[in-house]
């Protein structure tokens, strides 16, 4: 990745609708962070900071700041290069068979993209959520977090208002 994707500048684009909210100004939020008013400025324009202000930022708005695994970590890409009907086939036979072997699921797919997938039975009816989601944090820890589901949702090429109907189907059928 450049630099430039981890610029302070993205993480305040993403707490600045907050901020917006909260505070008339750039000053007062910068303020309330116990900074100078110039270094919120500054920020927007460099490479990199001190954790400890973008942390007193993220605070003064009632946010964290987590670390999360990068989505590809062990497995190079994060998710199939193609989603046919047999390969969709093949991972609602897994899903219906109550299968919570993490090697066997990570047999079928990038590790990610798997345990974005389970993490995904786990919040439907009809799957056992504990067992799921011990599952989805074997395959890939960190994908069962809100932030990284998110980032799943919207990549994967698995519509859940689809698929989960046709695993819930297969698993009553005998």
């Amino acid at each position: 990745m450049s630099r430039s994707t981890h610029a302070p500048s993205r993480l305040l684009d993403q707490m600045s609708p907050a901020a917006k909210s909260r505070f008339a100004t750039d000053g007062e939020w910068a303020e309330a962070s116990g900074l100078p008013k110039e270094t919120l400025s500054r920020l927007k324009t460099r490479s990199s900071c001190d954790l400890r202000t973008l942390a007193a930022l993220a605070e003064s708005l009632g946010y964290v700041l987590r670390a999360l695994p990068a989505p590809d970590g062990r497995d190079g890409a994060h998710l199939p290069e193609k989603l046919d009907r047999a390969y969709e086939e093949k991972l609602l036979d897994l899903a219906a068979s109550g299968n919570a072997d993490a090697e066997v699921w990570a047999s079928h797919g990038p590790r990610f993209f798997m345990g974005g997938l389970a993490v995904m039975l786990a919040s439907a009816r009809g799957f056992e959520r504990e067992k799921y989601l011990r599952l989805a944090e074997s395959l890939h820890p960190g994908v069962s977090t809100p932030e990284a589901f998110e980032m799943w949702l919207k990549q994967s090429p698995i519509r859940p208002s689809r698929f989960l109907p046709m695993a819930r189907k297969r698993k009553r059928s005998p």
